[in-house]
């Protein structure tokens, strides 16, 4: 790569395709050394005067046929990213023969091996290592694909649509026939190749229609597809009762793989996953993985219509379909599980991830306006934040509405590549609700920002609430429009009622609950016979993707964390007074100054703790601290040392203050039942989990016995993780005992193996970093492998904040080390790690210039992929 002078892609300079290609026939004759591919294209000009260019990665061209005509070597032109016929007629039958090598494929990007088996990643732009083709979304085809392999190495054959043929062939090799009737980009198309066992289920269809369901991994793991396969068929259906939505094939496959970038992919009826996110018992998975499981399936099952039937026009219009279907999943989630557990972790995950991106020199939009390597987008941004701007399109129109515009959506574009403008012109369109400065959610970047005040008058019986919105500056971005921000809001009694919010000008009294339509940069609302100071309860379910200072007084806060009948309100008034109050901590350590707990403090986290009126999944997720790298966000420059020190110091105290709360909610909770993974199960085992980890913040011998205890009885995952993640922050030997026989029991176990790998990575101790480098060497260890790198050095570096910050820059040099091997095997791995540097302008003057001159090293190295250089150019230039 040119790395003065790295193509960027803008949307303003979009341009429909010169050529269409309405059918491809590919035949794939898979085989050891090499893997031969040949393409017939059916194409059609769709603009004069322009050659037929197309886009290829790596491939070696074997021959070129147009309208069966050979072409020689003066009739086109090779580079090393395109095949460019420069003569073509209007209407041609083009035949392209290459040669790929999938065994030597480490970028896990077109088509692979993965233990053994071949694989395709085709999104966004991996099609283009397979074969020469207009590598873009917006062409659109059916396609028809025949693989050829050996028949004893490789048994199973599939791809998209359905199965029309298969037969033997000499030598012992044999074929399928798969054909997609449905048009679709190529970055939908997936083969997969292998010796895979499955396991098989039926779903009926609203209209009666009988679909084979089907999930592929390897022998071995076969028995842990239960849960992924329920969890499809319930996905399925909630689709149809939500959105009647039935699926449109006869089979659907899903195939589990070891070695794979994402979390899976919706390839069209042969969806491709991280094996994370398919195999599950109670003794390999925890209730988190139970979780993600059913979640990430139902994602890429909604992908075959906000997604697949409907795709995105270009890169630019990502969120179209990522934005809206994880907004889907998040629906589906809280239809199915715990509503408010669910918003409460969308939030956290939101916070955790998108806020900082937002804050720091990677920030862009919903739907960037450019971009230099297209796999850099895939963002929390795009994903969370965009999921964010549909729920609150949904709040702005109605539920009811949005169900309409969701129906127009899909009458309109179905069968074709659309934009964000189709969706938004659909809802609006449905509800007759002008969203026209709603849009600039999607082209403007930041978190805004709410300043909110209330006064009430006790003489008019009013209530008035003056709400000022900004968003400040981000790289390309100096300046902000305002936005149309939903902000969900009540009134409570000094009782905690609920009151009625009767707006100045209604004639009859107002609901308990309302959206407030925030439009102006200053907007004053008011609220007539209120007839006693209330508390306002703000931003509830978390309704708009912001920050917000309410001028909330302690007693406020503690008022709302008893009172709120909003889970989510709720809980977030205890995250923010334990905010406020470690900030105040952490400011007292700075000026040198000894800590003291605040009893009033303590005490609203006891009455949360002896709650009766929350389930205790809700208990668990109130009475978990803000964490370090929250607490750092909220500051203008990073203190590592004081944050770690307060964080320590007001886990402890609480452990010391109600440590006989946290042992009877242990002792309570702690039965031996057979393990079910359902809602109040599910609470139950995290409320004790949590307890535990308060108890062994503050260890006593008998604390360590009782862990140790836990971690050797428990017959499930997750009581066994939470035992062995307690006792390896813990300087005594049961540590080390537990995390040798967590090993010799799962050494097989690959999945199960990150998260021994992940446990260490995250370890509070001095010694962490050495630990992690050490078990670079494990056997166990492969940097080709992106979960174990995940999960070593990515726990690591993104979530071990006061290791990976060590003052003596240590943790930064390893994790260029790393980036500048893994640019090498696979560049797109490489450029996520390369985040971890992100956030280097926030801290002291001397991990500034550490984490700098590590960019800077990286920004050196000869052959740099475009992926990096992105990341890392960005984050020197502050741009």
């Amino acid at each position: 790569m040119d790395q003065a002078n790295p193509q960027t892609i803008r949307l303003q300079d979009y341009r429909a395709p010169s050529f269409a290609i309405g059918t491809i026939d590919l035949t794939f004759d898979l085989g050891e050394a090499f893997t031969t591919v040949t393409s017939v294209l059916n194409v059609v000009r769709e603009r004069p005067g322009e050659p037929l260019e197309l886009d290829g990665d790596e491939l070696e061209l074997v021959s070129l046929k147009v309208d069966g005509r050979k072409l020689s070597h003066e009739d086109y032109t090779v580079t090393p990213h395109s095949l460019i016929v420069p003569v073509i007629g209007d209407r041609a039958e083009v035949e392209i023969v290459t040669r790929i090598r999938p065994q030597d494929n480490t970028q896990l990007s077109g088509l692979y091996k993965s233990s053994g088996n071949f694989c395709s990643q085709c999104e966004a732009q991996g099609f283009r290592r397979i074969t020469y083709f207009l590598d873009r979304p917006d062409v659109l085809s059916r396609y028809t694909t025949t693989i050829t392999a050996d028949k004893a190495k490789y048994p199973v054959l599939l791809s998209n649509g359905n199965l029309i043929e298969e037969r033997d062939l000499d030598g012992g090799r044999h074929l399928a026939v798969w054909e997609d009737p449905f048009l679709k980009p190529c970055y939908l198309f997936a083969l997969v190749a292998g010796d895979l066992a499955h396991i098989e289920d039926h779903f009926i269809t609203s209209s009666g229609r009988d679909v084979t369901l089907r999930i592929y991994t390897v022998a071995e793991d076969a028995d842990k597809c239960a849960h992924a396969m329920e969890s499809l068929k319930k996905a399925m259906k909630w689709d149809e009762d939500t959105y009647g939505l039935e699926y449109d094939l006869d089979i659907y496959n899903i195939v589990a793989v070891r070695d794979f970038n994402a979390g899976a992919m919706e390839n069209k009826s042969l969806n491709v996953f991280n094996s994370a996110y398919v195999l599950a018992t109670p003794e390999t998975a925890t209730d988190a993985n139970f979780n993600a499981i059913e979640s990430v399936i139902a994602h890429e099952y909604f992908h075959n219509w906000t997604g697949n039937r409907i795709t995105c026009r270009d890169w630019f219009q990502l969120s179209l379909k990522e934005g809206l279907t994880v907004f889907r999943d998040q629906q589906f989630s809280a239809d199915t599980q715990s509503a408010a557990e669910q918003r409460i972790g969308d939030v956290k995950s939101l916070r955790a991830r998108q806020f900082p991106e937002d804050a720091g020199p990677q920030a862009h939009p919903v739907r960037p306006e450019s971009y230099i390597e297209i796999n850099n987008f895939y963002t929390s941004t795009v994903y969370e934040k965009g999921a964010e701007v549909i729920r609150m399109m949904q709040t702005i129109i109605g539920r009811d509405n949005f169900r309409k515009g969701m129906d127009l959506y899909v009458a309109r574009h179905d069968g074709t590549a659309a934009t964000v403008e189709g969706f938004a012109a659909a809802m609006q369109d449905a509800s007759g609700v002008d969203l026209t400065q709603f849009k600039r959610w999607y082209g403007q970047a930041g978190t805004p920002h709410l300043e909110v005040r209330g006064a009430w008058d006790a003489g008019a019986q009013t209530y008035t609430l003056d709400v000022k919105q900004s968003t400040g500056p981000t790289p390309g971005q100096p300046v902000k429009l305002p936005l149309h921000i939903p902000l969900a809001m009540g009134l409570l009694g000094q009782g905690g009622q609920p009151l009625p919010l009767t707006l100045d000008g209604e004639n009859t009294d107002g609901p308990l609950s309302r959206v407030l339509d925030v439009r102006e940069p200053e907007q004053r609302f008011t609220f007539t016979g209120v007839a006693e100071r209330p508390v306002p309860s703000l931003l509830r379910g978390f309704s708009a993707p912001v920050t917000m200072d309410a001028g909330y007084s302690r007693d406020d806060l503690a008022f709302l964390l008893r009172s709120d009948p909003d889970a989510f309100a709720r809980w977030e008034a205890g995250q923010t007074l334990a905010t406020g109050l470690m900030l105040e901590l952490i400011a007292a350590v700075r000026r040198g100054e000894m800590l003291v707990l605040d009893p009033k403090f303590s005490a609203a986290f006891e009455s949360v703790l002896t709650s009766t009126d929350l389930d205790p999944a809700l208990v668990a997720l109130t009475v978990m601290l803000p964490s370090q790298a929250y607490l750092a966000q909220q500051m203008a420059e990073v203190d590592v040392e004081a944050i770690e020190r307060v964080h320590c110091f007001v886990r402890g105290e609480l452990s010391r203050r109600l440590r006989d709360d946290f042992r009877g909610i242990f002792d309570r909770l702690n039965d031996r039942g057979a393990y079910v993974f359902e809602t109040a199960a599910v609470g139950r085992r995290s409320l004790k989990n949590v307890a535990l980890s308060y108890l062994m913040a503050d260890p006593a011998p008998e604390i360590v016995a009782l862990c140790r205890d836990e971690f050797f009885r428990a017959d499930n995952m997750t009581d066994s993780l939470a035992a062995l993640t307690a006792l390896a922050s813990t300087d005594t030997p049961a540590r080390q005992e537990a995390i040798d026989a967590f090993y010799a029991k799962w050494a097989a176990n690959p999945l199960v193996i990150d998260k021994w790998m992940s446990v260490q990575a995250l370890s509070d101790l001095p010694d962490t970093l050495e630990r992690v480098k050490a078990l670079m060497g494990h056997e166990a260890f492969s940097m080709r492998n992106p979960n174990r790198v995940r999960s070593l050095v990515g726990a690591f570096t993104q979530s071990n904040q006061p290791r990976f910050h060590d003052a003596d820059g240590e943790g930064y040099r390893l994790l260029a080390d790393v980036v500048l091997e893994l640019n090498k095997i696979n560049p797109g791995i490489a450029a996520r790690m390369t985040g971890g540097f992100n956030q280097w302008r926030r801290f002291d003057d001397k991990r500034r210039a550490l984490m700098r001159a590590e960019l800077e090293r990286i920004l050196r190295q000869p052959g740099l992929s475009k992926d990096v250089y992105e990341i890392a150019s960005k984050s020197v230039a502050g741009a």
